[in-house]
């Protein structure tokens, strides 16, 4: 199993910035890629950003705005969130997909909340 545990997230005014971090911890063989989701009210989760062997990508929402980054010694990833705008208000869901020596699969944080006012 994979343990994912965020940290970051909170309330902060349009255009401000957020930093959101998480850090995967358990016993899998190799971590392949790590990345953000998010659920706005009513709406259905979405990927926001992720990282693999070799590829980043993200939404066209966050581009510019967002950066994903991983710290593979610490089996991290981060998100750093600029120019924050109130449709950015949603749960944030760290997400990683792990490998043992048998299969892979996919482990999710518990959600960190972020919302923008305007």
């Amino acid at each position: 199993q994979v343990q994912l545990v965020e940290s970051g997230g909170g309330l902060v005014q349009a255009g401000g910035s957020l930093r959101l971090s998480c850090a995967a911890s358990g016993s899998f063989f190799s971590i392949n890629a790590m990345g953000w989701y998010r659920q706005a009210p009513g709406k259905q989760r979405e990927l926001v950003a992720v990282m693999g062997d070799g590829y980043t990508n993200s939404i066209d929402s966050v581009k510019g705005r967002f950066t994903i980054s991983r710290d593979n010694a610490k089996n991290a990833v981060h998100l750093e969130m600029n120019s924050l705008k109130s449709e950015d208000t949603a749960v944030y869901y760290c997400y990683a997909k792990v490998s043992t020596t048998w299969t892979s699969y996919v482990g999710w944080g518990q959600g960190t909340q972020v919302t923008v006012s305007s």
